[in-house]
């Protein structure tokens, strides 16, 4: 039911999805292609972190590299892929000064392959 779009409010507009990540791309392009069969004339994507190029050998069950799509294609080589008309991702420096805290120790190997072991 989350994935259910409301056609009459959605029919004609432009609309921006927001997601936490994008690992693979196809939930992704699912969205996108419902988003667009229920009439919207734009989706547009905005990824609230950096792009997933690495696996997570820490607790976060991510798959092999040559499974993660940002780790094999360009920015807009996704956008394509997802048939969106635009994407973006947050930067890594924007996600880390959002949750600046007193003990600023933040794994980020997913996003950059180095691993603090």
């Amino acid at each position: 039911m989350k994935l259910s779009p409301m056609t009459d409010i959605i029919k004609g507009k432009r609309v921006i999805v927001v997601d936490d990540s994008i690992v693979r791309g196809t939930t992704s392009k699912r969205i996108v292609r419902m988003l667009k069969q229920a009439g919207a004339s734009e989706v547009h994507m905005r990824v609230s972190s950096p792009p997933t190029t690495d696996p997570c050998f820490y607790g976060v069950d991510t798959p092999n590299k040559d499974k993660l799509i940002a780790a094999n294609m360009s920015q807009d080589d996704i956008c394509k892929f997802i048939e969106a008309d635009s994407l973006a991702y947050l930067d890594e420096a924007s996600l880390l000064r959002s949750v600046k805290t007193d003990t600023d120790n933040y794994c980020t190997a997913c996003f950059t392959g180095k691993y603090i072991v």
